[in-house]
């Protein structure tokens, strides 16, 4: 199964979500192939018996389009011996045939509170919708022509931000694992370090989180998994104390990679934050260039609240890079977007499952094409 179909397939809240108010938009105003402007649709034959029908009203004849579209190629007029092509037979329908509506004000107002509704943020969705309204003002489209369109707004954001993270010379290379409570930052520690660990890389794991004995025991199984070794200190004790430890023995050793967790932290208690930002100058007494990649993992289920974190988070931890987990439970998929488009910070990976490849490196056109459902 191809990752793109699996992350459509988990995605589902998100993409149903989506994918269902962009049907419902255009069945709003639409009326059908057979009423399509007549610059987009064929002259067709009609019936003797619907000669005499009384014409339909259409809920685009208030606001006519600003610019008509002229096809620069003329579109063949059907006969009645005319014959359904091959995808016609199989499938029942022609693009023509599907249901259109008139890309007006209150369309685009009404995909505006969509995409705010799967937690694009106002900013993002007017920016989104604008630029899809671009060329199309004016013109009827088809749900898969908004939902192309979408996703390739979606994926053109996406783009610059998809980035797996650096590895650098520097041994061993300390990469410092922030968030909140409960986004999975100990899972995604102990996922990374089985990957690198997998493509040759020699890892070592500090269990920072001294202060939850499942997040140290956790770490520990994913350690015993992978071949890593695990570092902890007793149950309550300092952790910038473990982490300077944890760099002095992954030098001694050559390790290339040292990945330390940390206890998850709310972004208002100052006294936590103070915490964090302690590890972050111990660590540094032994290399000032540490940590080289601070990672922030998020949790999508969280919605906006989710840029509020990154806005903290950078303050105190200088985040290089971001990992979104739980994809597969929300309906706020489009958060990830917003952060995008807002902080502009690499997004390394994505999770939606709990096995270590549901934590994949970010692709911002399958992660697309997922979020608006399409398949392909």
């Amino acid at each position: 199964m191809s990752f793109l179909k699996k992350l459509r397939d988990k995605m589902f809240r998100s993409s149903d979500k989506i994918g269902e108010g962009l049907d419902a938009l255009v069945a709003q105003g639409a009326e059908g192939a057979g009423d399509a402007d007549p610059e987009l649709a064929p002259t067709a034959q009609l019936p003797p018996e619907a000669e005499s029908a009384p014409p339909l009203r259409r809920d685009g004849d208030d606001a006519a389009p600003q610019a008509p579209f002229a096809s620069p190629v003329a579109a063949p007029t059907p006969t009645a011996d005319a014959k359904p092509g091959l995808l016609g037979r199989l499938f029942g329908r022609t693009a023509l045939d599907e249901p259109r509506r008139v890309l007006d004000d209150a369309m685009l107002e009404s995909l505006e509170e969509l995409l705010i509704a799967a937690d694009m943020g106002v900013e993002t969705a007017l920016r989104v919708t604008a630029n899809i309204a671009e060329g199309r003002f004016g013109k009827r489209v088809s749900t898969a022509e908004l939902r192309g369109a979408l996703a390739g707004e979606i994926a053109r954001i996406m783009g610059p931000v998809a980035k797996p993270m650096p590895i650098y010379p520097t041994k061993p290379q300390v990469v410092l694992v922030v968030g909140v409570n409960g986004p999975g930052k100990t899972t995604t520690i102990g996922k990374l370090a089985s990957q690198f660990k997998a493509a040759g890389k020699s890892v070592v794991i500090a269990a920072g989180d001294t202060f939850r004995a499942a997040a140290v025991e956790q770490l520990q199984i994913w350690g015993q998994r992978a071949g890593v070794p695990v570092l902890t200190a007793p149950e309550g004790s300092d952790p910038a104390s473990l982490a300077f430890d944890a760099m002095t023995h992954a030098q001694e050793i050559g390790a290339d990679l040292l990945m330390i967790d940390t206890a998850g932290r709310l972004q208002n208690r100052a006294d936590l934050m103070e915490e964090l930002s302690k590890i972050v100058r111990v660590i540094r007494k032994k290399d000032p260039t540490a940590p080289h990649n601070t990672i922030l993992v998020l949790d999508a289920t969280t919605g906006q609240n989710a840029l509020l974190q990154v806005e903290i988070f950078r303050k105190i931890a200088d985040v290089s890079g971001l990992v979104m987990t739980k994809l597969d439970g929300t309906a706020k998929g489009g958060v990830l977007v917003a952060l995008a488009d807002k902080f502009g910070l690499p997004i390394h990976a994505i999770g939606v499952g709990e096995q270590i490849e549901d934590l994949s490196p970010f692709d911002p056109d399958d992660f697309a094409k997922a979020l608006v459902g399409l398949d392909t």
